[in-house]
């Protein structure tokens, strides 16, 4: 579906009948804490994602009656015209007024850093709102993470693809072509506003919404590294992660199906089951739910792995 220009993806939930039966993968979860609210998750693809592979991750929630959204900025505004992602932020805040679901609680669901650098300008439009929405958690997948030139190389490399002779040199040529353009962006940006270009997704340590987060990276991640989730814990960020010892970037899901859908659905709940007035707490209150949910979080999976691995 598209809104000038804007294409997204919405799905609402189909009803269940009464006399079907769960099935054992999605019995456990079932997000239905108020019929007229039932929680939105919005899914903000990597660079270049198609919404095929979105799709499956969207699956797990519309699958657990949740309301979803999905979009993926174009790779134009994530490399080159990167001046236009404040609007793409401004308009998918917009979206969810637009659909009558700002009352509804809302979860993030980020991917990468092309996933991150949208987030970081949604957060930056809802902090422009008088009316704040009712963001419950927000999931980052294999992000975020510093914006290096290594990084921006191996991301192009992953979306350009091909045999590795067409590979290498396109994406050393694109790599040096965009290092340049973002110092002329940067210069022209900064003296036309008289204000710096965001563009770095680790920025969003400073983020001043304090609504719990979950981090899954892996240890064989190139891209992405650890250190974000343990910055946002010292600023007393309710903060929880899972780390994977095989799984490459933003792979996660397809190598630990299971133990990821556990994980992203125990954050739900657990978000979901706390009732919090305001999207921003005191850092003492957020110090308690913080040892708090984490212990939550870790034994409902842990509990539900040591149950898959009991001998029969």
């Amino acid at each position: 579906m598209a809104d000038d220009d804007l294409e997204y993806y919405i799905k609402f939930p189909s009803p269940t009948p009464k006399d079907s039966t769960p099935t054992s993968e999605t019995e456990e979860f079932v997000f239905v804490y108020d019929e007229d609210k039932l929680p939105v998750v919005m899914l903000l693809g990597w660079a270049g994602c198609q919404d095929k592979y979105l799709s499956k991750y969207s699956a797990i929630y519309e699958e657990r009656g949740c309301i979803t959204v999905r979009y993926t900025a174009p790779v134009e505004c994530l490399f080159w015209r990167r001046g236009h992602m404040h609007q793409l932020g401004r308009r998918l805040v917009e979206l969810i007024t637009d659909m009558s679901l700002e009352e509804h609680p809302i979860f993030f669901h980020v991917f990468s850093n092309g996933g991150a650098f949208l987030y970081q300008h949604v957060s930056r439009a809802m902090q422009l709102q008088s009316k704040q929405l009712k963001v419950k958690g927000v999931i980052f997948d294999s992000a975020p993470g510093k914006r290096r030139m290594i990084s921006l190389f191996r991301a192009i490399s992953a979306i350009v693809g091909g045999p590795i002779y067409y590979n290498i040199p396109a994406s050393i040529l694109i790599t040096a072509f965009l290092m340049l353009a973002w110092v002329f962006e940067v210069i022209a940006r900064s003296l036309k506003e008289r204000k710096p270009l965001q563009t770095d997704p680790i920025d969003l340590v400073e983020e001043p919404f304090t609504w719990p987060q979950l981090f899954l990276y892996s240890t064989t991640d190139k891209l992405i590294s650890y250190e974000f989730a343990e910055r946002r814990r010292q600023r007393g960020i309710n903060v929880s992660a899972v780390r994977f010892d095989d799984s490459p970037h933003v792979k996660h899901f397809s190598v630990h199906r299971e133990i990821y859908i556990n994980t992203v659905c125990s954050f739900l709940h657990s978000c979901l089951s706390v009732i919090s007035p305001s999207p921003v707490k005191s850092r003492e209150a957020l110090g308690r739910r913080k040892e708090k949910g984490y212990e939550i979080l870790q034994n409902m999976k842990c509990q539900k792995l040591l149950r898959q691995s009991s001998p029969k």
